[in-house]
C-alpha cells in the first residue's frame, strides 16, 4: 500500500477578489455558495453554487460577483505529518480553514480515479451496513447523519467532516426531521468509473430498499500521487 493524504479546506473568496492560483495536484472543488470561473490548461468553466469539479493540473480560480465559499479537497503523497499547509496562497483577501486531513491507503496495483459526488437521504433514510471500494472524506451539507463504524458512532451536522476507509463497514442512519445531504470526495479503482461502489455487508439488509440518491459531479483518472 502507498500512503496518500487527503486534505479538505473551506475557502472563502470575497466578491471580485484577485485570481487564486493553485499548483498541479489531484483535487476536487464543490461550490457551497456563490460562483467562480475555473481555468486550467485545457478548459475554462464557470460554476455556481451546488456544482463541483475534479482537476489535476494547475488551476486558476477567478471569483464571481458575490462572496463564494468553496469546499476543496487536495491529494498529496505521504503521511499527513510531512505536508505543508494547503491554504490558498498569494491571495491575501481570501481565507482558508482546514476542515479535515486523512491518510488513505491506496493499493499501487490499481489505477485510481478521484470522484466528487453528493448523497441525499429522505427524512429517516439509512445507508445499511456497507463498504466502498476506496477511501475518502465527506462533509455534511444539510441535515444530520450518524456514522457508526469500528464500534464508534459519531453525529455530523452541516459543515462537519469525517473520513471513511472504504473497507471498514459503516452503518449510516439520518435524522427524521429533514432530508440529509453530504458531499463526498473519494478514491476508487479505475473499474468503478461511472458506477456505484456501494456494497451491502449483511445478508439481512440486502432486500431492504436503498433510499439514498446519488449525483456524480465529476470524476477523473489520476496519475500516481508522488
Amino acid at each position: 500500500m502507498s500512503t496518500t493524504t487527503m486534505f479538505l479546506y473551506e475557502d472563502v473568496l470575497p466578491a471580485g477578489a484577485l485570481p487564486v492560483y493553485l499548483p498541479a495536484a489531484p483535487r476536487a472543488i464543490y461550490l457551497r455558495t456563490g460562483g467562480a470561473h475555473f481555468v486550467s490548461d485545457d478548459y475554462s468553466q464557470y460554476l455556481d453554487d451546488g456544482n463541483g469539479i475534479t482537476t489535476d493540473g494547475q488551476l486558476t480560480i477567478r471569483a464571481g460577483a458575490t462572496e463564494t465559499t468553496l469546499w476543496r479537497w487536495e491529494l498529496a503523497a505521504g503521511d499527513s505529518s510531512a505536508h505543508r499547509d494547503h491554504a490558498l496562497r498569494a491571495a491575501p483577501s481570501t481565507s482558508s480553514q482546514e476542515k479535515l486531513r486523512a491518510e488513505l491507503d491506496l493499493d499501487p496495483g490499481f489505477r485510481w480515479l478521484i470522484r466528487l459526488d453528493s448523497v441525499t437521504f429522505p427524512p429517516g433514510g439509512t445507508a445499511w451496513t456497507h463498504m466502498h471500494q476506496g477511501p475518502g472524506v465527506r462533509i455534511c451539507l444539510d441535515g444530520e447523519i450518524t456514522i457508526d463504524t469500528d464500534g464508534v458512532a459519531s453525529v455530523y451536522r452541516p459543515g462537519e467532516a469525517w473520513a471513511e476507509k472504504g473497507v471498514v463497514p459503516v452503518l449510516a442512519p439520518t435524522t427524521t426531521v429533514s432530508s440529509t445531504t453530504f458531499i463526498r470526495c473519494f478514491m476508487l479503482p479505475q473499474h468503478n468509473r461511472g458506477v456505484s461502489s456501494f456494497r451491502t455487508v449483511l445478508p439481512e439488509d440486502r432486500a431492504k430498499p436503498n433510499t439514498q440518491s446519488y449525483h456524480i459531479f465529476s470524476e477523473r483518472l489520476i496519475e500516481p500521487v508522488g
